[in-house]
């Protein structure tokens, strides 16, 4: 087993199941990661289910996804293992593959201390949406800017769209503060998509479905005007208690290749 493995699932007595696993293996290393969160199947401990930051990530492609999710399942009679990973623009995107493997989402959202915050309720809203979505986005791609402006995004295809199916999840980042919000936007497809990310010209372009009482989002949206109103207008809203506050690892900036520290 690769000594670089430090997440305790105990697999130093077992060996890959399959190739797929081999392989992962190999390329895994685990002192360039930093959990964010993680969640093993008791009582034996047969199954495991981590969230961390890739700082190697850093150093590769500009603009490659920083958030790891990795999925491991012991057969204690065979004495094998099976190992998943699989790299994801935000954190909601990662703890939904988990969560598709068989991880209780509930489970992965206590996140580590010394993260960023989500700024507002709509960004705990919309991170919830995509964290308890299941194979409804298709992803088809991603960015992560760890320099001006520091944001991450992931282009995807949603399937319960009727309008503009296509959807960006903006995330953008306040160092300084150490919070961060999510934003969805729509469009008819991807080309537009991609034209607003390079320009962002016009206003923001939210979901048609935003408008109906039926939504999550306009809820948190509508609950957090009503407080406004009632507590004067420089008030911040607090969430709920049944809201899960889930932190994301702030990227590492990016040495002198093109990005600077």
């Amino acid at each position: 087993m690769n000594d670089g493995f430090d997440f305790d699932f105990d697999l130093d007595e077992l060996a890959p199941a399959d190739d797929t696993s081999a392989e992962a293996v190999e390329r895994f290393w685990s002192g360039d990661l930093t959990a964010v969160t993680k969640h093993h199947i008791t009582p034996d401990r047969s199954r495991g289910f981590v969230v961390a930051h890739d700082r190697a990530a850093t150093w590769g492609a500009p603009g490659a996804p920083q958030v790891m999710a990795i999925a491991v399942e012991r057969d204690l009679q065979q004495f094998t293992f099976t190992l998943e990973t699989s790299h994801h623009a935000t954190l909601p995107f990662a703890q939904n593959w988990l969560a598709e493997r068989g991880c209780p989402p509930e489970r992965i959202t206590q996140i580590t201390k010394g993260y960023a915050e989500p700024d507002d309720d709509l960004t705990i809203q919309v991170e919830r949406q995509i964290r308890e979505s299941g194979a409804r986005y298709e992803v088809l791609d991603t960015y992560t800017s760890d320099s001006a402006p520091s944001e991450t995004w992931t282009l995807a295809r949603d399937s319960q769209a009727d309008q503009v199916p296509v959807r960006v999840f903006l995330e953008e980042w306040n160092y300084d503060a150490g919070t961060y919000t999510m934003r969805e936007a729509a469009f008819a497809d991807v080309d537009a998509a991609h034209s607003w990310l390079e320009d962002r010209s016009g206003p923001f372009p939210e979901p048609p479905e935003y408008s109906n009482g039926n939504s999550a989002v306009l809820q948190a949206r509508t609950a957090r005007a009503a407080l406004a109103r009632s507590t004067g207008a420089g008030a911040t809203p607090k969430a709920g208690p049944d809201v899960i506050r889930t932190p994301v690892p702030v990227p590492v900036r990016r040495p002198a290749q093109g990005r600077p520290l």
